[in-house]
C-alpha cells in the first residue's frame, strides 16, 4: 500500500462502520492521488486533476511515488529478513498496490503480524476485501496525529506484543502534515512507543533542489498539503534511535537492489531511512 494518508481529521479507536457513506469524491485523496500516479485504477477525475497540478512542475515527480514503494519494500525485506522484526504498524499505509507490505513480510516469514492504519474510508474498504480470512494482518481507522488511536485500537493490540520488537512504517506521510500539525510531536510519540530492539522507518520530501518551491506550490494547489524539509529537520524525526546504515540517505541510496533505479531527475527530492530503539 503506498503511503498516503487522508487529512480529513483523527477518528477515534473502533470507527469501521459506514465507510463507503464516509467517502468524498469532492475533494482528492492523498490516497487516491498516489494511485493514480502509481498506475492505478482507484481514483477519481478530482484526484488526477490534482495530481497534475504537481506533475506539469515536474514531469518526472511521480517517480517519487514509485521510488517510495521500492524504498519501503527493501525496508521492510531488511525488517524481516535481517532484524528479525515479526510486527508491522504501517501507518498511512494507502490503497493496496502490487507488493503489500505483509506480502513481502509474508514471502520471508509468513508468522509476521501487520497492522494497516489509514484514515480514508476507501483505503479501509479495500484493504478489508484484501484480507478477507487473513488472521495475521488487519486494517484499522486511526490518524498518525493522534497515535494513542493506533496502540489502543483494539485490532492493534491484539496483533502486536508492544512488549516485544516491533516496526512502525511512516512513508510519505509527513509531508502531508503542517509545521503546525506538529509532525515532529507526532513523531515523538511513536518512538517513546517503541520498544527495545524496535525499528521506525520514515521517508519524506527534502529541502535540497531549487525545484523545491515550485513543486511544494504545485501540492499544496492539488492537495492543499506537501511540505519539503531539510536533512536537520529529517534527522529530527530519529532522535534518540541508532541509524542502520547506510543511515538518512535518499531513497534510492538505501540499500538498492537489481529494482533501485539509479540517478534520475528527481532522486534528491526524497529521503529515507531507518533506525532501531536501543
Amino acid at each position: 500500500m503506498p503511503g498516503g494518508q487522508s487529512r480529513s481529521g483523527p477518528h477515534g479507536q473502533g470507527e469501521r462502520s459506514g465507510a463507503r457513506r464516509d467517502l468524498n469524491f469532492k475533494r482528492p485523496s492523498i490516497a487516491r492521488v498516489y494511485d493514480y500516479v502509481l498506475g492505478g485504477r482507484e481514483n477519481f477525475d478530482i484526484d488526477r486533476r490534482a495530481a497534475h497540478s504537481f506533475l506539469n512542475v515536474i514531469p518526472e515527480a511521480g517517480q517519487l511515488a514509485k521510488d517510495n514503494r521500492l524504498f519501503v519494500r527493501r525496508g521492510v525485506r531488511f525488517l524481516v529478513g535481517e532484524a528479525g522484526i515479526k510486527q508491522i504498524i504501517d501507518v498511512g499505509s494507502g490503497l493496496p498496490t502490487a507488493g503489500n507490505v505483509h506480502e513481502i513480510a509474508h514471502a520471508i516469514d509468513p508468522t509476521v503480524r501487520v497492522v494497516y492504519v489509514d484514515n480514508d474510508p476507501m483505503v479501509l474498504t479495500h484493504a478489508r476485501a484484501m484480507l478477507d480470512e487473513n488472521e495475521t494482518s488487519t486494517v484499522i481507522t486511526a490518524d498518525l496525529r493522534a497515535p494513542e488511536t493506533i496502540f489502543d485500537d483494539p485490532e492493534t493490540r491484539k496483533l502486536v506484543d508492544m512488549e516485544q520488537p516491533f516496526a512502525v512504517l511512516i512513508s510519505a506521510i509527513l509531508h502531508h502534515l503542517s509545521d503546525e500539525e506538529d509532525p515532529f510531536g507526532a513523531v515523538a510519540e511513536f518512538r517513546g512507543r517503541l520498544s527495545p530492539g524496535s525499528h521506525l522507518l520514515v521517508s519524506h520530501f527534502l529541502d535540497e533542489d531549487p525545484r523545491c518551491r515550485d513543486l511544494e506550490r504545485g501540492f499544496m494547489d492539488g492537495l492543499g498539503s506537501g511540505r519539503f524539509r531539510t536533512w536537520d529537520e529529517n534527522r529530527s524525526f530519529f532522535e534518540g534511535l541508532e541509524m542502520v546504515e547506510p543511515g538518512l540517505v535518499y531513497l534510492n541510496r538505501w540499500r538498492p537492489d537489481e529494482d533501485t533505479p539509479r540517478d534520475h531527475p528527481v532522486e534528491k527530492l526524497f529521503v529515507g531511512g531507518i533506525g532501531r530503539k536501543v
